[in-house]
């Protein structure tokens, strides 16, 4: 037999015992036979380099050692769900479906909501495309050579068309306890929980790493399923399974929204005996050709909602209070807390907000306390179980000078401030801030790695950021440090310099400017200077911008030291300027309409039109109603535009559209 020819053999034997070993729990083979046929294909492709592929079973080891992970723009976007909270927000969502559909009662696919790490799996002519995350929902990352390391992902299937499914990549209960048990022997830091580390493991640049974790997966949505011919959810994911897609069997077909409730109930005593972490339960309807008609928001699709469970509650020990500063110099109390476990991670810090806080809750320290996550990501403090009080706890009592600095605080309202400008813990704080992702996005820059830096004295400001570069080979000898990360992070602060208007504006650390504000600034002004000149009766007159935050903004750039931390900044080069979509004048004939997106446009993709719809001053919804306006539809527009004739909504054709928007398609 041609080498060529026993390479594509051992190559299809080797992923059907891997499917018949991670799907079936069973294999018709034994170890032996697998490592000796694995041997054989290893030692076929060093002979015949030409032969080798990044998708064949031996590159499931991983060893691939990536610079960076290249952007993957999603082909239709990964869209999120609304949330529910209790039995009354699921009978809401089940109103609200069966009068839109005019029928009594609508059959749903519960699934368990996996407490992972999104992901898309793309296919071209039966081979694995790439994997892609989340991401934006529009843009994710190209993980594949991390992904293909789990062994029970098939990277050929018997397709020959375009094929996508998504699913949910985590990492198993026995994964995370045996993972954590060697980071404890090797004195590295333990992950918190199987989410974090599922994500961090498939971002790892080496894809031996995450080959080492043990990840899994499980897939939950066929998404062009339509084209395959299927009119039910249930029948889709069946049929993935049949190509070697690993499907969660807890799925139940529910008919009606009580035998939902049902299913709700018996997995929320289910879940601590699963052996992953699930946060929730996914409720699709289960008839896709009821999608469109449903149809979307901006961000979640109306077909589908995920029960997200109640909070975790448990008891611990207060052991103390302690004090942070922020970077505007709010003083906040904390709780130190016995280690305690929630909702699968350990807490031991929980935020007690202000001093009105702890006194409303009658705390005192040793105090035995309830604490819980919101929303199963943040620690919050319920109450204190005076109850369980031995006498020896001790009263709290609000700090009067700062923390860091020792100058008096300032009450106003339930806050205390510092309001020395000279604080460390502020600057500290400000700089984390301005190195944040939603920020300037200096990659490497996290809290741990400022603070060290700060108090090693080699940043004291955000321009010294920008002269980081002047201590390479200090910081090269530090702990933790290598040639690598350093060069990394400075240039990751050189490309910060490039960064659009409102990335800066946000970093700056304004009083009231979140990151909405900020874009809603730089799209106004277009230049930092411009926005400097912006008298409080200017910003006033902007929508979304209150009197609270005019004034902010208006006293921010009247102060000295402001202007002249902007004028540094622009001598080190930091780009002043906007670098989105224009807005155009308010007579378009968009401004102030609600406008819908339906079918495939040629000239450029659905975030590309939603952003220059936007910035002729639309508002872009994700259905047709009696109130929207307008519908632009592409190639293959279906039952959207459908609707929008039946109500008389007007439409336009791509070509119309542009013409109006006056876009120019050679640009």
């Amino acid at each position: 037999m041609e080498p060529k020819e026993r390479v594509k053999e051992l190559r299809e034997l080797l992923e059907r015992y891997n499917y018949e070993y991670y799907h079936l729990n069973a294999s018709s083979v034994s170890d032996a036979e697998f490592d000796r046929l694995m041997n054989e294909l290893i030692m076929l492709e060093n002979e015949h380099p030409e032969l080798k592929s990044p998708l064949s079973p031996t590159q499931r080891v991983g060893g691939t050692v990536a610079e960076e992970f290249k952007k993957i723009t999603h082909k239709r976007l990964m869209l999120s769900l609304a949330n529910a909270f209790s039995e009354s927000d699921l009978r809401d969502f089940d109103k609200k479906v069966c009068e839109t559909l005019g029928v009594k009662k609508v059959t749903y696919m519960a699934e368990m909501k996996i407490d992972g790490l999104a992901m898309s799996l793309d296919y071209v002519d039966g081979e694995l495309n790439y994997a892609a995350t989340r991401g934006d929902g529009n843009v994710g990352e190209d993980v594949t050579q991390n992904v293909i390391t789990i062994k029970s992902i098939p990277t050929h299937i018997k397709v020959d068309k375009p094929f996508e499914v998504r699913g949910e990549v985590y990492m198993p209960k026995a994964s995370l306890n045996a993972l954590n048990e060697e980071r404890q022997k090797q004195n590295q830091p333990l992950f918190a929980n199987a989410r974090n580390a599922a994500a961090g493991s498939i971002r790892q640049l080496d894809s031996r790493v995450a080959a080492s974790r043990k990840l899994n997966a499980f897939w939950y949505y066929f998404v062009n399923a339509n084209e395959f011919g299927f009119t039910r959810h249930s029948e889709a994911l069946n049929y993935i399974e049949t190509l070697g897609f690993r499907t969660n069997k807890e799925r139940r077909l529910c008919d009606g929204i009580e035998e939902v409730l049902a299913y709700v109930e018996e997995y929320t005593l289910k879940r601590p005996t699963l052996d992953y972490d699930i946060d929730g339960i996914v409720i699709k309807v289960d008839d896709i050709t009821k999608y469109d008609i449903l149809g979307y928001t901006a961000k979640t699709p109306k077909w589908a909602i995920a029960y997200k469970f109640p909070p975790e509650e448990v008891q611990t020990t207060l052991e103390d209070i302690i004090f942070t500063v922020g970077r505007t110099g709010k003083i906040t109390p904390n709780a130190k807390l016995s280690p305690v476990r929630v909702a699968g991670s350990m807490v031991q810090r929980a935020t007690l907000h202000n001093e009105d806080f702890v006194v409303s809750k009658g705390m005192m320290i040793g105090d035995t306390v309830v604490i819980r996550k919101a929303g199963d990501v943040i620690p919050e403090v319920v109450k204190s179980l005076k109850e369980k009080r031995t006498g020896n706890e001790k009263p709290f009592v609000m700090i009067d000078k700062c923390p860091v600095c020792g100058e008096p605080l300032t009450k106003v309202d339930a806050m205390h401030f510092c309001l020395n400008p000279h604080c460390d813990a502020k600057h500290i704080e400000g700089l984390i801030h301005y190195s944040s992702r939603d920020a300037m996005d200096i990659e490497g820059l996290g809290e741990k790695i400022v603070e060290l830096l700060f108090n090693e004295k080699f940043i004291n400001d955000i321009p010294s950021i920008y002269n980081l570069y002047n201590f390479r080979q200090d910081i090269i000898f530090m702990d933790g440090f290598k040639d690598k990360s350093v060069d990394n992070l400075i240039d990751a602060i050189e490309k910060s310099k490039q960064n659009s208007l409102e990335k800066l504006i946000f970093g700056l650390g304004i009083k009231e400017v979140g990151a909405k504000t900020a874009k809603i600034l730089a799209k106004k002004y277009l230049t930092m200077d411009e926005l400097m000149k912006a008298s409080y009766e200017d910003l006033l007159a902007i929508p979304d911008i209150g009197p609270i935050s005019a004034t902010s903004i208006s006293e921010y750039f009247k102060n000295e030291n402001n202007i002249k931390l902007i004028e540094e900044l622009k001598n080190l080069g930091l780009n002043m300027k906007y670098l989105g979509i224009i807005s155009s004048d308010v007579t378009s004939p968009f401004y102030g309409k609600t406008v819908v997106l339906t079918g495939t446009l040629s000239s450029m993709g659905r975030k590309e039109a939603t952003e220059l719809l936007e910035n002729l001053g639309a508002k872009v919804a994700g259905s047709v109603s009696k109130n929207t306006d307008y519908v632009i539809f592409g190639e293959e527009a279906g039952s959207k535009l459908d609707k929008a004739r039946a109500l008389g909504v007007k439409t336009l054709d791509e070509e119309s559209f542009l013409a109006i928007a006056k876009v120019d398609d050679n640009k």
